[in-house]
């Protein structure tokens, strides 16, 4: 059985409840969106991500994760191809970014 079938998910793959998500869930969400493995990079701009949901309400947008991060969009893009912001909240068990289509 997979972890994310533990889990509740919106009709397009977010987690509903941010308290149900772990570093083994991450890991899994990251494969399923096309990134074998987590790199340093990958947990400080998820760690960010979701200390910042905790004290917003809601998931960063890209120019908040790169300036809250010191990491460029183009290295964003690199970790994080097709769209940074989106991926990252899926795999940080946050909603959906504010903005993102």
């Amino acid at each position: 059985m997979s972890l994310l079938e533990t889990v509740a998910l919106n009709d397009e793959g977010f987690m509903t409840n941010p308290d149900e998500w772990t570093k083994e869930l991450a890991m899994e969400i990251a494969r399923g969106e096309g990134i074998a493995e987590l790199t340093e990079d990958h947990w400080k701009i998820i760690e960010f991500c979701r200390a910042n949901a905790e004290s917003s309400g809601a998931a960063p947008t890209l120019r908040q994760i790169t300036k809250g991060t010191g990491i460029s969009t183009k290295e964003l893009f690199a970790l994080y191809p097709k769209g940074p912001a989106k991926k990252v909240a899926k795999i940080s068990g946050l909603g959906k970014p504010e903005g993102c289509v």
